[in-house]
């Protein structure tokens, strides 16, 4: 099994925000997406990463990746339970890495 992170399209964000859970409006936090987003009782909350500026498009290897984008593949992992075993810098085949 491979599971794939497509990584050059967040290149250039100084900040990634991932929304992990939502508040109700009893601040009582779930991971479930509220069903009905129209009542706004529902505030998404954040969690923030460091973003990258670099170029991926020339790396041969997960390990020259930057620091911030293993930190982020790393919480990605952590946060479904699944590992992310491909990271891709753009769409030719040369730039897909194997972690």
């Amino acid at each position: 099994r491979l599971y794939m992170m497509k990584a050059d399209v967040l290149s250039g964000f100084d900040t990634i925000q991932v929304c992990t859970t939502y508040k109700d409006a009893d601040g009582i936090l779930t991971d479930q997406m509220p069903y009905d987003l129209n009542d706004n009782t529902a505030t998404p909350v954040y969690e923030s990463f460091e973003g990258w500026s670099e170029d991926l498009t020339e790396i041969s290897s997960y390990n020259d990746l930057p620091a911030s984008l293993k930190s982020y593949v790393e919480f990605i992992e952590r946060h479904v339970g699944l590992p992310i075993d491909i990271v891709s810098v753009g769409p030719d085949r040369k730039q897909t890495l194997l972690k």
